[in-house]
């Protein structure tokens, strides 16, 4: 499983349950990609 990081997009690499099981993990913390993508950028 790889996750990208880009400017403006996130992209998900993997298996259809790797991509599942990473998207409810980070729903858990970030209700929008919008704001997952910002959160990354203040880091």
């Amino acid at each position: 499983m790889k996750v990208y990081v880009r400017p403006n997009n996130i992209v998900l690499v993997g298996k259809a349950w790797e991509i599942r099981n990473k998207l409810r993990e980070y729903s858990l913390h970030h209700v929008y990609v919008k704001t997952w993508i910002n959160a990354l950028k203040d880091e």
